[in-house]
């Protein structure tokens, strides 16, 4: 089983955005962090879940059981009932990276549950320059 936790972090929403990614697997914790120049914090939640999905498509058997955690309401919204009116592309793309995998179990958690994401997050947002 695999446990992943993703979260993104704009400054001035639109605005540079920090993601972070937190994979617990095997006994291990792997941190994830990258940043985009400009984004909304909601295309931010979908980077992010993006970026921590291709780091499991790479590294992890397809057979595991995943489950994605994310303080975005519209992302676990979206992934839950496959649609987004405003970023069905961003989806799509998440989609495909979490398609080979047996059972992806997407829940929303608070804020207050999601540190190790939303700390990796701030962290990226901090190293833009």
């Amino acid at each position: 089983m695999i446990k992943i936790y993703t979260d993104a972090a704009t400054k001035n929403n639109p605005g540079p955005t920090g993601l972070g990614a937190l994979i617990v697997a095997d006994h291990r914790q792997i941190q994830l962090t990258d940043h985009v120049a400009e984004a909304s914090n909601h295309t931010g939640e979908f980077l992010a879940a993006q970026m921590g999905f291709e780091y499991l498509v790479k590294n992890f058997p397809h057979d595991e059981l995943v489950l994605f955690f994310t303080d975005s309401r519209l992302l676990s919204d979206a992934v839950g009932k496959n649609y987004s009116k405003h970023y069905a592309d961003l989806l799509k793309d998440l989609n495909k990276l979490m398609q080979p995998f047996a059972t992806v179990v997407t829940q929303w958690i608070p804020e207050a549950q999601n540190h190790g994401a939303h700390h990796l997050a701030n962290q990226a947002l901090h190293q833009i320059k």
